[in-house]
């Protein structure tokens, strides 16, 4: 797994100001959401919202544009993707979905959700990812923090290099939930509020999907 994929989308933000959506809430407890069957039915279980309340970014507003995913898109991140295309086959990767809030510079978070074969190949893909990011970014990678769910890995990059792309301090997690991979990156004013969005945008996220 090469790393960029994070990196390739920062590299095609445009300057737009999104509306900010709303999502009506109910005591009442949903029901359980059932194992995705198509890419649309996983984007139903992405995050409408973030932790920090930033706009939504248009998907068509990014370049590779946000959204649904295939293995031929997600090759494309990659120097090399006919290579990438068959570690992800190898992973068992079926589709994705990635979504963005923020602008092109300040505050900005992001959250992919992949779906794979099995749980072997979601563990594998995502503590791959945190490891080939951690090399990209030069940041201090921790595998199974106390503070976040069992599965995952977090990684804080504190000093900024702008030929990465951040704007400012980030955080990354990556964590594996059965036969999904979740990716959270936040950049922010500082590293403590980039860390706070992670670890509350992760949870959220994890809350919407299957059991594992």
């Amino acid at each position: 797994m090469t790393p960029g994929r994070l990196a390739a989308v920062l590299a095609g933000l445009v300057s737009l100001v999104p509306a900010i959506g709303c999502t009506p809430t109910s005591a009442t407890p949903a029901p359980a959401p059932a194992t995705p069957e198509s890419v649309e039915e996983l984007g139903e279980l992405l995050l409408d919202e973030v932790p920090s309340g930033l706009p939504r970014i248009a998907d068509a507003d990014l370049q590779p544009p946000a959204g649904a995913k295939t293995v031929d898109d997600v090759a494309t991140y990659s120097d090399d993707p006919a290579r990438e295309r068959a570690v992800l086959r190898e992973y068992g990767y079926r589709h994705g979905w990635e979504r963005f809030w923020g602008a092109t510079t300040g505050p900005l978070t992001s959250v992919f959700l992949d779906q794979f074969a099995d749980p072997a190949g979601a563990a594998a893909y995502a503590r791959d990812l945190a490891g080939n990011d951690a090399e990209l970014y030069e940041g201090v990678l921790q595998h199974d923090p106390s503070s976040l769910p069992e599965g995952c890995s977090l990684l804080t990059v504190a000093e900024v290099d702008p030929a990465t792309g951040l704007s400012g301090p980030a955080a990354f997690a990556w964590c594996a939930h059965g036969v999904f991979s979740v990716g959270v990156t936040a950049v922010a004013a500082t590293e403590q509020a980039a860390g706070d969005e992670v670890h509350d945008a992760v949870r959220a996220q994890l809350e919407r999907l299957p059991a594992a």
